[in-house]
């Protein structure tokens, strides 16, 4: 089978629309979660695997399996050593068989050893998006609840960051990415950052050039998904 293509970054950053164009470009992704109120192309995320796999994990280690708060210690996580084989076993019960496949996970680069220890040669695509429209975004966003200031969770969690508002808290949490981005960069994982907010305002060529860069054909549909009135960002 071929290496796999992981899609990562912060929520509210732009990942599930890159992993729709590269999904549209011929990459397998099986069972995916479709649209919602809060991406209304749809999420681009195996069912399976979050939900078999991921999240699972992410409970042994106590911290949210939302990976909003609290996070998961990098320095203090065990590396499964059968990750590898779950996750294709996972796929395989889906009808994978070969060829390009991807898997679109915002919580990946927040246990990227994990994954890096079960598929060393795998393409990395490295979601990036301005840190105040991630924290906008964030407070607007119905799921997106730990360092919501109307809770006395989420005020509490404002609290324990050292934080004053929630918009604060999302940004401290957004750094808590670039930290782990850092480290993979640091590691020699094979990595491209991709900006989406520039397919929203026409410009298509890094994207193109990742699509390439992954082995894939470009697919003219990516023009029809990309919808600007569901991109909103500081102007």
């Amino acid at each position: 089978m071929k290496e796999p293509i992981f899609i990562t970054g912060c929520a509210r950053s732009g990942t599930s629309m890159v992993a729709g164009a590269i999904n549209k470009c011929g990459a397998w992704g099986g069972n995916m979660r479709g649209p919602n109120r809060n991406n209304e192309r749809g999420m681009f995320e195996n069912i399976g695997i979050v939900q078999g796999l991921v999240k699972p994990y992410l409970r042994q280690l106590n911290v949210d399996p939302m990976c909003q708060y609290p996070l998961p210690d990098i320095n203090g996580m065990a590396i499964p050593s059968d990750w590898r084989q779950k996750v294709i076993d996972s796929i395989s019960k889906e009808g994978y068989t070969d060829g390009p496949w991807m898997y679109k996970g915002a919580k990946m680069c927040l246990m990227w050893p994990i994954w890096h220890y079960a598929f060393p040669r795998a393409k990395w695509i490295l979601v990036r998006r301005r840190a105040g429209d991630i924290a906008t975004s964030c407070c607007k966003t119905n799921f997106m609840r730990a360092f919501n200031d109307r809770t006395s969770e989420g005020k509490k969690n404002i609290k324990a960051v050292g934080a004053k508002t929630e918009r604060e808290g999302w940004l401290w949490w957004h750094e808590q990415h670039i930290l782990r981005f850092r480290e993979m960069q640091d590691n020699g994982l094979n990595i491209k950052v991709v900006w989406p907010g520039r397919m929203v305002i026409g410009q298509y060529e890094e994207m193109m050039d990742t699509i390439e860069w992954l082995g894939l054909k470009w697919n003219s549909e990516v023009l029809n998904f990309i919808d600007p009135k569901l991109w909103k960002a500081r102007r």
